[in-house]
């Protein structure tokens, strides 16, 4: 018995070792990808511009990935997951509805600084994926976005105050998800102080026009509108997290 578990100890490492080098060439992969999403756009970037970014031929990234469809929906996927998977331990360090705003918005900045390539590229390609791969991605935005949405609740619930949540949520995301057309780093410093103005600016506005007035409500009295038609997506869907809709 003894001599069999010294026999399978071995193979363990050089598969831990293989796993490594397959993450960290996965990872090189969809960093070139990226780049080239960012530089060309989905549409106008082919499979043999990600075969020469990559540094494989083209054979190789058919046979690996199928797809520049595929490689989207990995560095989305990646992306999502793992912005989501840090939030939620930040979260963990606080209670207070205020700080788990602030914490929200320094974990989005944190990311999206470091990697303000893929913020253009999931910004302008939101809607790029089809064949069943987006509902995944979808799937995770909606998660990311209901997080932000329960913080606003709760702000709410705590102060006692009066605003739209979901106009809150879309106008936090609209002032993060756009900093790669304006962020300078010696003019606008790291995350921390960014994330600590952003939220000064965002609460502020929150808190201090839910004290001033009350929401208003639709007036029944007919006027110049009266008649107009809203358009509603098709499927009567509100599209939340990194859109440049929003």
């Amino acid at each position: 018995m003894a001599r069999l578990a010294t026999n399978r100890a071995p193979g363990r490492p050089r598969r831990a070792a293989s796993d490594a080098r397959f993450r960290r060439r996965l990872s090189e992969v969809l960093d070139h990808a990226t780049e080239v999403f960012c530089e060309k756009g989905y549409e106008g970037a082919s499979m043999r511009d990600l075969s020469r970014a990559s540094g494989m031929s083209l054979a190789g990234l058919y046979h690996y990935f199928g797809s520049k469809e595929r490689l989207l929906y990995l560095i989305q996927k990646h992306t999502f997951t793992t912005i989501l998977a840090k939030l939620k331990t930040r979260l963990e360090e606080s209670a207070e509805p205020e700080q788990r705003i602030r914490i929200f918005i320094l974990n989005h900045l944190e990311y999206f600084l470091v990697n303000q390539q893929g913020m253009k590229v999931l910004s302008h390609e939101d809607e790029a994926l089809k064949n069943g791969l987006g509902s995944e991605i979808a799937a995770i935005k909606r998660e990311y976005y209901r997080i932000c949405l329960s913080l606003m609740d709760a702000l709410k619930r705590e102060r006692s105050l009066d605003f739209d949540a979901r106009t809150a949520v879309m106008s936090l995301f609209g002032m993060m998800n756009w900093i790669y057309t304006w962020y300078n780093p010696r003019v606008d410093g790291a995350a921390e102080g960014l994330a600590r103005r952003m939220g000064d600016i965002f609460l502020g506005g929150v808190i201090s026009s839910s004290k001033r007035a009350p929401r208003r409500t639709v007036s029944a009295t007919p006027n110049k509108f009266e008649g107009t038609r809203l358009q509603a997506r098709p499927n009567g869907k509100s599209k939340a997290g990194f859109s440049r809709r929003h």
